[in-house]
């Protein structure tokens, strides 16, 4: 025993000379476990493993996304549970909405803004905000256009604002919600498929009718190339926010079934923003004939009205 002591003395001892020879020398203890660098174990991985984690979400959002399913929620039928789909602050907004205006290619819009909060306050507005300018802007251009006619009275049409809000806020809820319903389907099928949740579908179409708020303003314009070149030029960005959003998820899936879900999604959109134009904007001038108003010497007087 007395030898073993003595040992570990000496042993103690030169370390302590190493120590005071190179103060900056690092120890490393035999009880502690050795870490693996981070850029090591990356470099471990597959190379095109990264990409894909980047592009659907499934790194550390799914991390994020299992802590944040452990946090106790309030139940739905108190003010406190839907108070959570609000907390949002302005720059957060702002800032989806610059994403969702410049799209960056081969970023997933999910990924970038939504996923670590998602919200309806966003979507809320703007689609509120799409449906006044649509109607309002209807009505003004409908005024343009027949400015300078005798026989033109200008009427404020409100219910273009029933239907504009009719129109946009099933668009932005019924469609993430069959969207969503498919891709839960789909996941079903193959294990690959990345579902989004209902929530985050909603704000990747809330947030992409933005483009059409100040396109709608500019369809004002009295020509229809003007207006058809703005639709073109908003479906490209608005479009390719959904595409980029929505083809890593189902990617993995049938090609045929891949390519007609990303072209559905594409034509519903682009029929609410052709369907908007053609009703609102370049809808037919009716007729509407006047009442008959009698005289006093007996004759009729007939006047035309449009």
């Amino acid at each position: 025993i007395a030898c073993l002591v003595m040992y570990l003395f000496a042993e103690f001892d030169d370390a302590a000379n190493l120590l005071a020879a190179n103060p900056d020398a690092t120890t490393i203890s035999i009880d502690e476990p050795v870490e693996i660098p981070k850029n090591q174990h990356s470099h471990l991985q597959e190379p095109g493993r990264e990409e894909d984690d980047e592009l659907l979400g499934t790194d550390d959002s799914d991390k994020t996304e299992l802590l944040a399913g452990q946090k106790k929620s309030a139940p739905f039928w108190t003010f406190e549970y839907y108070q959570t789909f609000f907390d949002v602050d302005t720059y957060q907004v702002l800032d989806r909405i610059k994403g969702s205006v410049f799209p960056v290619p081969g970023k997933n819009f999910v990924r970038l803004y939504i996923r670590s909060n998602p919200d309806l306050y966003g979507p809320f507005w703007i689609c509120a905000t799409l449906v006044f300018t649509i109607a309002v802007s209807g009505n003004l251009s409908n005024f343009f256009i027949h400015l300078g006619k005798p026989t033109y009275h200008y009427v404020p049409e409100f219910r273009k604002v029933s239907i504009a809000a009719t129109t946009i806020y099933a668009y932005a809820w019924l469609v993430p919600l069959a969207l969503w319903g498919f891709l839960m389907w789909r996941n079903s099928k193959v294990m690959n498929i990345v579902s989004y949740s209902f929530l985050e579908i909603v704000c990747v179409y809330g947030y992409s009718l933005f483009i059409y708020i100040p396109t709608a303003i500019l369809w004002i314009i009295p020509q229809k190339v003007v207006r058809w070149v703005l639709v073109v030029f908003s479906l490209c960005l608005s479009g390719s926010v959904l595409v980029m959003t929505f083809w890593p998820a189902v990617r993995d899936d049938n090609r045929r079934i891949a390519v007609a879900t990303v072209a559905t999604i594409l034509l519903l959109h682009a029929l609410l923003a052709v369907g908007c134009l053609a009703y609102f904007f370049d809808a037919p001038e009716l007729d509407i004939p006047a009442p008959i108003i009698p005289a006093h010497n007996g004759t009729t007087v007939i006047t035309k009205s449009h």
